[in-house]
């Protein structure tokens, strides 16, 4: 392999990982977007409840329903986040993995996959623990209502 061939690889490196770089900040910058737009939605939904708390339930649902999906686009970029990385995070304990891994090395558990069909429900971990439809279905107390 000749010097030219060298450099050749050289370069191919380095422009790889500069994409790789601006694919990460990427993400990130679309990560943060989604967490202020999901701020100002719970803004947005508190001051509906505030001036009418007689609204219709569709309205509230409609802002839930946004937020939900909002979180939703977080994990799946969060995943290719760590992907390009190289590693997987432990949906239950927060141990960082190798890609390869299929179940956490430190809990056992199953590590995501986004091919599977429930990648991305929302676990009771994440930090909104009711899901909209719970969230209607309780009573004034707090109390869910099956």
């Amino acid at each position: 392999m000749g010097l030219f061939d060298r450099m050749t690889d050289i370069g191919k490196g380095a422009s790889e990982k500069v994409a790789n770089i601006s694919e990460v900040n990427n993400l990130k910058r679309k990560i943060l977007y989604e967490e202020e737009r999901i701020v100002e939605i719970f803004a947005d939904l508190g001051k509906k409840y505030y001036k009418n708390p007689d609204e219709d339930p569709a309205v509230f649902r409609a802002l839930c329903d946004d937020i939900d999906a909002r979180r939703r686009r977080i994990k799946k970029m969060k995943f290719e986040l760590n992907t390009l990385r190289g590693y997987k995070m432990c949906p239950k304990c927060d141990a960082e993995n190798t890609e390869k891994n299929i179940f956490c090395g430190v809990c056992g558990a199953r590590l995501p996959d986004p091919e599977d069909e429930d990648f991305t429900s929302l676990e009771e971990n994440d930090y909104y623990t009711e899901s909209s439809n719970q969230f209607f279905n309780a009573d004034s107390t707090g109390n869910i209502g099956l």
